[in-house]
């Protein structure tokens, strides 16, 4: 069975995330500029000429498909690479997946989401 996970994070921790991600072995993943807002409800900035409120703060979007046996690891690494401990850190979700197919070869399932050198062939799960 196959997992997506979905990671809203702020855009300056995206280099940390990637790192960690890449230290736990995750290969294949797509980024998304996104806005949005939470129970932080946006900010209000001062400048000279008056306040200005920022509804929809500038956010990233991590998007990652992957077998069962690698969430816990992904989401940890996630989590703790994307952290500052304050309000706005963002938001993981975990989603499930009913079919993959890679569009070039027909593969499906847990042969299309697999990468030479991803999570899974390091633990030697696709070996």
């Amino acid at each position: 069975m196959t997992k997506k996970i979905e990671a809203i994070i702020r855009k300056e921790k995206l280099s940390s995330v990637m790192s960690a991600l890449s230290e736990v072995g995750i290969v294949g993943l797509n980024i998304t500029e996104v806005r949005g807002r939470g129970r932080g409800v946006g900010m209000t900035l001062k400048w000279r000429t008056g306040t200005y409120v920022v509804e929809l703060l500038p956010r990233t979007m991590i998007s990652i498909v992957l077998s069962d046996d690698n969430i816990d690891a992904t989401v940890e690494a996630i989590r703790k690479a994307a952290y500052t401990g304050e309000r706005g850190d963002g938001m993981i979700f975990v989603l499930p997946v009913e079919q993959v197919v890679r569009i070039s070869t027909g593969e499906t399932g847990r042969d299309a989401i697999s990468y030479q050198g991803d999570i899974d062939t390091r633990k030697g799960v696709n070996a």
